[in-house]
């Protein structure tokens, strides 16, 4: 692990594996360089790109700086993709996947974008986030209520069934997912603009100018297979590719290829 300095002055944690053009890997909500699904995807990229996982700000061994703003976090993946070279392969998943957006459309240092389920929800196949939700969020965390937060993001954020929500302190990962919960308004920040359940405004990513693949699998929930489509569909010239059997909890054996491919490893 080494890292990096943002414009802001954030100390911004990263690691580096394999040999090959750059790739960066963005994480979703509540993950880190080292937890979720991105740390098993690069392995399996590693052979044909160097790849580069961070911890976005505030999670992990990075540093956080206030107040929280997008173009921080678009910073924060320029600082990375300069410590690769200048220039570098971009992919993102979920939040992560709308930060990689925010960035490729203003960074001219990303050289393709790829794209696995950002949230947006488009219509009405699933009731709209809270546009108070962040808020909420924080004032949990705030108190004290970690928990409470990460579960609300849960029901309101990610539409899990109540049922669900409420079995999920079980699971072994719950402390992990604890200790990163007030970073969860910075991803409802990248994603409110598009999860109203409304048509993606047109013109917001019209400049983007790079290579784009957007990806999701057919077994994911159909409002997010909506936002997909609908995604594939605004981003200028962008590919979109279906993934057979595979949810918004992507298996990397699933995806790698289909980035490998894609990027030109």
């Amino acid at each position: 692990m080494t890292d990096v300095t943002s414009r802001d002055g954030t100390k911004i944690a990263y690691s580096r594996a394999g040999e090959g053009p750059a790739l960066v890997l963005v994480d979703g909500a509540l993950n880190t360089r080292t937890f979720g699904p991105n740390p098993d995807l690069a392995k399996l990229l590693a052979d044909h790109f160097t790849v580069y996982t961070y911890d976005r700000r505030g999670r992990g061994d990075s540093g956080d700086t206030a107040p929280y703003a997008i173009e921080r976090e678009v910073e924060d993946v320029e600082a990375v993709i300069e410590a690769a070279g200048g220039s570098a392969y971009l992919y993102g998943i979920s939040s992560g996947a709308a930060l990689a957006l925010e960035a490729a459309t203003r960074l001219s240092s990303v050289k393709k974008l790829a794209l696995y389920e950002a949230p947006f929800v488009v219509d009405a196949t699933r009731p709209p986030t809270p546009s108070d939700c962040g808020a909420r969020i924080g004032e949990l965390v705030a108190a004290g209520k970690r928990s409470a937060a990460v579960k609300l993001f849960m029901a309101k954020g990610v539409n899990l069934p109540g049922a669900v929500v409420a079995l999920m302190p079980l699971m072994p990962a719950w402390k992990q997912l604890k200790a990163v919960a007030h970073t969860l308004p910075y991803d409802l920040a990248l994603v409110q603009h598009a999860q109203a359940g409304k048509p993606l405004p047109a013109d917001r990513w019209s400049a983007l100018a790079v290579p784009t693949l957007v990806v999701g699998g057919t077994k994911s929930p159909q409002w997010m297979r909506n936002g997909v489509e609908a995604l594939a569909g605004t981003l200028p010239g962008a590919r979109h590719r279906a993934l057979p059997g595979q949810t918004h909890i992507v298996k990397a054996a699933a995806l790698a290829p289909v980035l490998r491919e894609f990027f030109g490893g």
